[in-house]
């Protein structure tokens, strides 16, 4: 959070003028630019108190004026924006995929500095994936990004994430430990792709020791789905449903304007829901889930070529095997429309790039699946901000700037309690 830079001690007023500022500078870290006429909407300060406030903060720096650049102004005279000093601090996203590093960074006046990822081997060691994130955060804006200003990391993991608290090492821990796939050689624990609570505990407070800062933790399908109907695919609707299919298969669910994270972080999972009972066993200890049929290397096995997903992309002949993952996803996602009501469907992850050879059947199956008196109320859309959307939705929730993360748990690894929520208004993004 942004100090302010002149706090005044003494009695009630000078308390009651402190909160205001703190007030003011907190819609701004939220929002980012606003107009000072939307400033007064959502402080509900008075002309003369926020005019007092706003002339103080801008004399001391906090707060930097704007206006829109002659191509994106109107007739009239252009509107002056109020935003947070961009220098005056920095919000790093991560998202630790289990078969890549994706990095973004963002200033507290929400302009972009810089996006970068790098893919890695599915068993690389604890350490090294966080030596990855560092380089690729130190690439960022041609090394320019200033890590004295950072003022919170978030970080987007796979797999469910509890409560996180320092030294929590819970049931997950050690149920992960006896899947297939978990304890990787190297590791201090396992990976953070096999879901051990222990591991992301260790990983935020790595990350905290290493920048000096809060460090947030998530599940990163989730942070993607906020992500999106944050900024882009889903921006502005209320009843979201949202499913990536990548090297795992996860989802997020936007209910009533806010992000569900459901008890003890287990919303979202559409992965492993059943879809064959007698299939394949899958990470979870389940058979049969989604994930065993619609997970980036489960297609390549059926279709035949492993590690090689470009080539069934670019191949008419693997439209049957799109065709069969298509129909299951779909079915899979009405069952859950059925349940939600959602108004959209957000399908993203790296088969989403098979376009309509694989949205074609899902939306068939989808269709076909869904109560008839829902099926003209459901849109199907296809995720738009790629691969760093996990780390753009860990940088959300860091910067508490979106009306869906009202009521939604934030939890700092260093501590034992857990911080009170900001609740923002809840209105639609412009």
């Amino acid at each position: 959070m942004l100090s302010l830079m002149s706090p005044r001690e003494g009695g009630p007023l000078a308390r009651l003028r402190r909160g205001h500022e703190e007030l003011v500078l907190e819609l701004l870290r939220r929002h980012g630019p606003l107009s000072r006429a939307e400033l007064g909407r959502r402080s509900e300060l008075s002309r003369t108190t926020l005019y007092d406030i706003v002339t103080a903060l801008l004399d001391n720096g906090a707060v930097v004026t704007s206006t829109p650049a002659p191509a994106e102004r109107r007739r009239g005279r252009p509107v002056e924006t109020l935003t947070l000093h961009p220098g005056a601090g920095q919000v790093i996203g991560l998202d630790f995929a289990r078969r890549a590093v994706h990095v973004a960074a963002v200033n507290v006046a929400h302009e972009l500095i810089g996006s970068a990822t790098e893919p890695h081997d599915a068993d690389l060691p604890w350490d090294d994936r966080v030596d990855l994130a560092e380089r690729l955060i130190d690439s960022l804006a041609g090394g320019t990004l200033r890590l004295g200003a950072l003022s919170g990391v978030g970080v987007g993991v796979v797999g469910p994430v509890g409560d996180m608290e320092a030294g929590d090492d819970s049931e997950n821990a050690a149920g992960a430990d006896a899947r297939e796939g978990a304890g990787r050689p190297g590791n201090a624990g396992p990976a953070p792709a096999d879901g051990a609570e222990g591991s992301r505990t260790d990983l935020a407070l790595l990350l905290r020791k290493r920048f000096g800062v809060p460090v947030l933790v998530d599940n990163n399908a989730r942070l993607a789905a906020l992500a999106e109907a944050t900024w882009d695919a889903a921006a502005g609707d209320q009843d979201v449903v949202y499913l990536r299919l990548s090297h795992g298969v996860g989802g997020g669910l936007v209910v009533g304007g806010a992000l569900h994270r459901g008890a003890g972080g287990l919303s979202g999972e559409i992965g492993h829901i059943t879809v064959e009972p007698d299939g394949r066993r899958c990470s979870c200890g389940k058979r049969g889930c989604l994930e065993t049929v619609a997970s980036v290397g489960a297609v390549l096995d059926t279709y035949g070529r492993a590690d090689d997903l470009p080539a069934l992309l670019a191949d008419p002949a693997a439209a049957g095997v799109l065709d069969a993952v298509g129909r299951h996803v779909g079915t899979v996602l009405a069952a859950v429309c059925n349940a939600i009501g959602p108004g959209v469907v957000v399908l993203g992850g790296e088969l989403a790039e098979a376009g309509a050879a694989l949205l074609g059947p899902v939306e068939q199956a989808l269709t076909a699946h869904l109560m008839p008196l829902s099926r003209h109320r459901v849109d199907l859309r296809r995720a738009t901000l790629g691969e760093t959307g996990g780390a753009l939705g860990a940088i959300a929730l860091v910067l508490h700037r979106s009306p869906l993360l009202t009521d939604y748990p934030a939890t700092d690894p260093l501590k034992d309690t857990q911080r009170p929520p900001h609740r923002p208004p809840r209105q639609p993004w412009p």
